[in-house]
């Protein structure tokens, strides 16, 4: 495919309750289960045959972990493994773009000027955009109290360790200090979990799990206006 014509892009978001699946031009979204029995090879196999139907002529890739040149850089915690080293493109017989799942739905929910995203599910997914590029971050393992992390804190297990009330008022007191120390002039917060605050914090707004698939056709869409990123970010080819 080259010149204008436009690439038909199958979009997956990768969590660990669930893989997500959308292309353009279709309006249904396929759930399939995850969880710590879904390897990589077990979660082509499982889009493929959800998709069978479908026609798209790229992948795009929401990965709950770090990536670097495209790749994982390391298994995911919440699912199986054989991820590291599996060759999406050759497993979809498609070009594939694999990124951060939280930039991935950064991307899809960013307006401009400088942005933090916070997804708040079974783990926390972080990613900053600074003027159209694209930065993966891993502040959810940053130390925080108790010599536990800011993951163990506002991640599933820490609501439900927690309980309701406290784990919103370490939300907002994550989202205070992470406003501190990155200086973002917009707060999007996302994630399965961002619908247990019954308010946002000061100057942050909630983002929407859909933004994930805008993100995704984003990622091979020229006119998105954000701008491609070094090796190892999200935008990279």
């Amino acid at each position: 495919m080259t010149g204008k014509v436009a690439k038909r892009v199958l979009v997956i978001d990768v969590g660990g309750t669930h893989v997500k699946v959308r292309a353009t031009g279709r309006k249904d979204e396929v759930k399939i289960p995850s969880g710590l029995r879904m390897t990589g090879p077990g979660m082509v196999h499982a889009v493929l045959e959800a998709t069978r139907d479908w026609k798209y002529d790229v992948v795009s890739i929401g990965y709950p972990g770090p990536v670097l040149h495209g790749k994982p850089v390391h298994e995911p915690a919440n699912l199986g493994g054989g991820w590291v080293g599996l060759d999406f493109a050759k497993a979809f017989h498609r070009p594939v773009k694999l990124v951060n799942d939280a930039a991935m739905q950064a991307l899809g929910s960013y307006h401009g000027g400088r942005m933090l995203f916070l997804g708040l599910g079974t783990g926390l997914g972080t990613a900053m955009i600074v003027d159209g590029i694209v930065e993966p971050m891993e502040l959810a393992h940053l130390p925080y109290k108790k010599n536990r992390t800011y993951e163990d804190y506002v991640g599933e297990r820490g609501r439900e360790r927690l309980g309701g009330k406290k784990w919103r008022k370490a939300v907002f007191d994550v989202v205070e200090r992470l406003r501190a120390a990155l200086e973002p002039e917009d707060i999007v917060i996302g994630g399965g979990n961002e619908k247990r605050l019954k308010q946002m914090p000061s100057g942050a707004r909630r983002g929407d799990n859909q933004n994930a698939f805008v993100g995704g056709f984003r990622l091979w869409d020229g006119s998105a206006g954000v701008a491609e990123a070094k090796d190892g970010d999200p935008a990279s080819p």
